[in-house]
């Protein structure tokens, strides 16, 4: 017996699986390889608009926490 008879999964949804994977894999990749990109362009001009976003974020969890909402 394969690996897809112990999971429960048969041919078709193995092969499906796989795919979803990959294409995850795929545009992670090209999400890495652009901000890679972006931080060789920007990376002086752009510290301090990544500082404000870190900040803007961290005072966003804060009013959520104090506010009783979750995360």
């Amino acid at each position: 017996m394969g690996a897809a008879a112990f999971s429960g999964l048969s041919g078709s949804a193995t092969t499906h699986h796989r795919l979803g994977v990959a294409k995850m894999l795929e545009t992670i990749a090209i999400v890495l390889i652009i901000l890679w990109v972006l931080g060789l362009v920007s990376s002086y001009t752009m510290g301090g608009l990544v500082h404000i976003l870190l900040v803007i974020a961290i005072v966003v969890i804060l009013l959520r926490v104090i506010q009783g909402r979750r995360l």
